[in-house]
């Protein structure tokens, strides 16, 4: 597992809105958990979050709800950073607090080129190539 739950749930629920946003469709709580198969109150968490961050936008009243405003370029990356921050770029493998690139753990050397590249796998990912994708593999169907 590279990412953690948290972010694994964020990224399906900013797919998953976003795909509702393209049909100028705003979108719930429950109907998000129920699309991404999380917990409501652990999405209602996730999702609160997401709009904190600026990933999401919400609505009040009847016809309020989640959505991706139109033209936002959001990419991977930006949901990975809003759940887990950096850390899974920045951390040392083995946990330790000396790691450095002057004073490298014994893994540095090769998880590095690993992170580097997972880094610009995820700056390069935009989310709407995510929600074509999930159209196309007919992943949240709803």
């Amino acid at each position: 597992m590279i990412l953690s739950k948290s972010c694994e749930y964020a990224i399906r629920a900013t797919v998953y809105v976003a795909l509702k946003s393209r049909k100028n469709e705003k979108t719930g709580i429950i109907e998000v958990a129920e699309a991404i198969g999380s917990p409501m109150h652990f999405t209602g968490k996730i999702l609160q979050t997401l709009v904190r961050k600026k990933i999401l936008s919400s609505a009040k009243g009847p016809t309020g709800g989640f959505y991706v405003e139109n033209g936002q370029d959001l990419f991977l990356i930006d949901i990975v950073r809003a759940i887990d921050g950096n850390g899974l770029f920045t951390s040392c493998v083995l946990g330790l607090e000396k790691c450095s690139e002057t004073q490298p753990c014994p893994m540095h050397d090769q998880v590095k080129p690993i992170r580097d590249l997972l880094m610009a796998e995820f700056c390069k990912k935009p989310v709407t190539e995510l929600v074509e994708e999930c159209q196309q593999h007919k992943y949240f169907l709803k």
